[in-house]
């Protein structure tokens, strides 16, 4: 049986391999994340109260503004950060965080990636060939 692949328009990072969380909800590292806990804080999230930590997050969007730039690098100090940022879009900061952080992003799909991921599915976000790959 044959990897399913996704292909980004965006991609960044280095390669990962890990279990993705998904929902159809945004990424603020700011106002979503309990920083210290590593787990989704904000009780309106979808994921709220499940760990981020050494997982693929796959979501919809980006929201927010420049905090999340030096709060991806913060986190990727302590070891408190996801292995892969992976959304339908990105914007410029969260592009910026990625890269201060080195956190793997993929971004922008064919298809709504929220909806074609499963939860828990086991993947491999691999930046160099721009592909998510269901494993």
């Amino acid at each position: 049986m044959s990897a399913k692949i996704f292909k980004a328009r965006h991609a960044m990072g280095p390669l990962v391999r890990g279990t993705a969380l998904v929902a159809s909800d945004g990424f603020s590292a700011r106002y979503d994340l309990d920083r210290i806990k590593g787990v989704f804080s904000r009780p309106a999230h979808k994921l709220a109260g499940q760990s981020y930590v050494g997982k693929i997050l796959v979501l919809d969007t980006a929201k927010g503004g420049v905090a999340t730039a030096w709060m991806l690098h913060e986190m990727k100090s302590r070891g408190i950060v996801p292995l892969a940022l992976v959304l339908n879009s990105v914007n410029p900061i969260l592009a910026q965080g990625a890269a201060l952080g080195d956190v793997a992003m993929l971004a922008g799909f064919d298809q709504d990636i929220t909806a074609a991921v499963p939860n828990g599915a086991e993947v491999e976000v691999d930046p160099a060939q721009g592909v998510l790959k269901l494993i």
